[in-house]
């Protein structure tokens, strides 16, 4: 992967696009707990965040890819959460296993970082927030599976550190279109909800 956008300083802006749990375990038929995978290849999201990355590295804009995954043997997996734990039996989000590489369609090396989390969250545990204070982001476009969790998660805890939070809806699933439709209700309080065909205009 190439950081040069990130090194000419008359191409950066205050923004980055952020893909969530794009991951063959999540959103791929083949994963072990992708219950958005229907969903997911409905709305065609990969495609959509394809041309989401495509927009962003034509504006210069910070691409970060983002999976949850654990180390061997699961150190940091929760035992006390449900979610967590069923994963953990399933030997889902395994880092060292197919389940965690991202979806084979997902144009990966648009990116400039990749980050892998042990929650739901991107910040939480991550080098997420170091590397958007060193590149002076103030607004995040957020995408990924599944609209209810990490989308929900991430947007919520970037509103809280004071970005300026945006949701491309069409580059987002769920398990059902009205556990989708319900978290876009929910996050258009906190958040800019709009689609893929419209970010060239967040460039403007």
């Amino acid at each position: 992967m190439t950081n040069q956008a990130r090194t000419d300083t008359t191409q950066r802006t205050d923004t980055a696009l952020i893909g969530l749990d794009y991951i063959v375990d999540i959103m791929h038929p083949d994963g072990l707990i992708a219950r958005a995978a229907r969903h997911a290849a409905d709305r065609d999201v990969v495609g959509r965040f394809n041309d989401a990355l495509a927009t962003a590295a034509g504006n210069g804009w910070l691409t970060v890819l983002v999976k949850v995954g654990f180390q061997p043997g699961y150190p940091e997996l929760p035992a006390t959460s449900p979610m967590f734990a069923g994963a953990g039996r399933l030997g889902a989000l395994r880092l060292d296993g197919p389940g965690t590489a991202f979806h084979p369609e997902l144009d990966v090396d648009r990116a400039d970082l990749v980050v892998s989390k042990p929650r739901v969250s991107a910040f939480y545990g991550t080098a997420l927030d170091a590397a958007l204070r060193a590149n002076n982001i103030r607004r995040l476009v957020l995408a990924g599976v599944s609209s209810s969790w990490a989308v929900q998660s991430t947007a919520r805890d970037a509103h809280d550190r004071d970005l300026e939070v945006v949701v491309l809806e069409d580059a987002c699933a769920a398990a059902t279109e009205r556990e989708h439709h319900d978290s876009m209700q929910l996050l258009g309080t906190i958040a800019t909800i709009t689609n893929t065909a419209q970010l060239a205009d967040l460039a403007a």
